[in-house]
């Protein structure tokens, strides 16, 4: 139920405001009694003052450090991938929509702290018994506000506000994600080639020995079970090579999509084979508390809790009167001419005091939903910062032990050429039987391949790492573009 105020000529102006606010004014005092102290509730996440793993010597580094950590791989065509994702993926376009529709609707909720101002116009002709008809026009401008007392509105700009940051921390989550998404992708098609052309290198070998048994096999040197063996090992390896070859189109296919572009765009730039990119041994570290302040999307459950907490006040208003000040001024003439020219004017103010009597428990009800919804954001957000201490730490334990098991494959590697050397030696001494030979080829081929997929392995720790580190974000101008952002370079 709600009680309206006649409108109030506007004669004595004095007189006319005095009583609405007269009664706002005890309604004030009665409904100041209600706040919340569940907003005051807060849930700290400790968070370590450094990382477990981190190396003795690693610097330090600040946040603009690891804005543009691919930049430290030193690999042009990477860096220009990466550019090109950041300007045309559909993901961060999407987020960029997100961000403007964000802020349209923070306007709309700041737009209800101002007055609103119509105007009308209109004309009526009427006839009364015999006489003649008669017409009437009018025009008018019309002006309301609802005073925001108890902070109801300002709560949801509040609101608002939060939900923006929200939105620009998840562009800028947007580029952190896809600036890594480009370059696992790149470092797996580089390592791919690699693996491709160990594969080749030692087809190449195996065809020739197998052309040798075949002589010898003719010469009677060897039995046929020799020759068989050697098409074996050959065909094995021939085998590897279409699945590396797919995968290797594959990668080509995502990169292009991550860029924005069909899947065989980039087919001709990326068939080149080029070195794997190698981040340098000296880590641009972060601590942790700088590390979840850069994060986008611990900002981004920060800010959603600024929200709930927001929306939670607003709604604890809900109960408190409202005041509604209205006011008309209008011109009325029997002709169209005569409205600029000795127009009657009526004008009117009227104040409107309303207040909810009974609804049957539904505000407790959304305040209590509100509440759950706090508690729910709290959550989120220190299940979020969890994570990301987790996701740095599980990088560092991971780049540590693929960094270990490289030093011991290279010695394996090593010790696989070592021994194919040997075994040929012998075989063509007569020392050993050709199923050796195999064996050591075989073993070559895999230890090869193990130290290009672990060297590659260490490339994408790297990322993880930066990723993890919340590395990959740059300033945002107003249209959510990144400043500073040039056109990328050419591959």
């Amino acid at each position: 139920m709600q009680n309206q105020l006649p409108s109030i000529s506007d004669r004595h102006p004095a007189r006319a405001w005095a009583t609405p606010l007269a009664l706002a004014t005890a309604l004030l005092v009665a409904g100041c009694s209600h706040t919340s102290q569940f907003a005051g509730q807060s849930q700290s996440v400790p968070v370590p003052t450094q990382w477990q793993r981190s190396a003795e010597a690693a610097p330090v580094a600040s946040p603009e450090d690891l804005s543009r950590w691919w930049q430290r791989f030193g690999d042009a065509p990477m860096t220009a991938l990466i550019d090109q994702a950041l300007a045309a993926n559909p993901s961060v376009l999407n987020a960029q929509a997100v961000l403007r529709q964000a802020r349209a609707q923070r306007d709309v909720q700041a737009a209800g702290l101002l007055p609103s101002v119509g105007s009308s116009a209109g004309g009526t002709r009427s006839r009364s018994g015999n006489n003649d008809a008669s017409n009437r026009y009018s025009v008018g401008v019309d002006a309301s506000w609802e005073p925001d007392w108890w902070g109801r509105q300002g709560n949801a700009v509040q609101a608002g506000d939060a939900n923006v940051q929200a939105a620009v921390a998840s562009l800028e989550g947007a580029h952190v994600a896809l600036a890594a998404e480009v370059a696992l992708n790149y470092i797996e098609l580089r390592s791919l080639q690699e693996r491709l052309q160990i594969a080749r290198d030692n087809l190449a070998i195996q065809r020739e020995n197998q052309q040798i048994t075949e002589w010898r096999l003719q010469a009677g040197l060897v039995t046929s079970l020799e020759a068989e063996q050697a098409r074996q090992s050959t065909a094995q390896t021939a085998a590897q090579i279409p699945a590396l070859q797919s995968s290797l189109a594959q990668s080509r296919h995502a990169l292009a999509i991550l860029t924005g572009q069909p899947p065989g765009a980039l087919d001709t730039q990326l068939q080149t084979v080029q070195p794997l990119p190698v981040a340098p041994e000296q880590l641009a570290m972060a601590l942790p508390a700088d590390t979840l302040r850069q994060r986008p999307d611990v900002r981004v459950q920060e800010h959603k809790v600024v929200a709930a907490v927001a929306n939670l006040s607003a709604q604890e208003r809900a109960n408190f009167p409202s005041l509604r000040l209205s006011g008309s001024l209008g011109l009325g003439a029997l002709t169209v001419g005569a409205l600029t020219n000795g127009a009657s004017v009526a004008a009117s103010i009227a104040a409107g005091l309303s207040a909810p009597l009974f609804d049957g428990g539904a505000n407790r009800a959304q305040i209590r939903a509100q509440q759950a919804a706090v508690e729910q954001a709290r959550i989120a957000y220190r299940s979020t910062v969890l994570t990301a201490l987790q996701e740095v730490e599980d990088a560092l334990a991971q780049l540590q032990g693929d960094k270990e098991r490289l030093v011991q494959l290279l010695v394996a590697q090593e010790a696989a050429r070592n021994a194919s050397l040997l075994a040929n030696q012998r075989y063509s001494s007569g020392l050993v039987d050709f199923q050796t030979v195999l064996d050591t080829q075989r073993t070559l081929l895999s230890s090869q391949d193990s130290v290009a997929s672990t060297r590659a392995a260490i490339s994408t720790d790297h990322v993880r790492l930066y990723k993890a580190l919340g590395g990959g974000w740059q300033p945002l101008d107003t249209d959510g573009q990144r400043v500073g952002s040039s056109t990328p370079a050419t591959l």
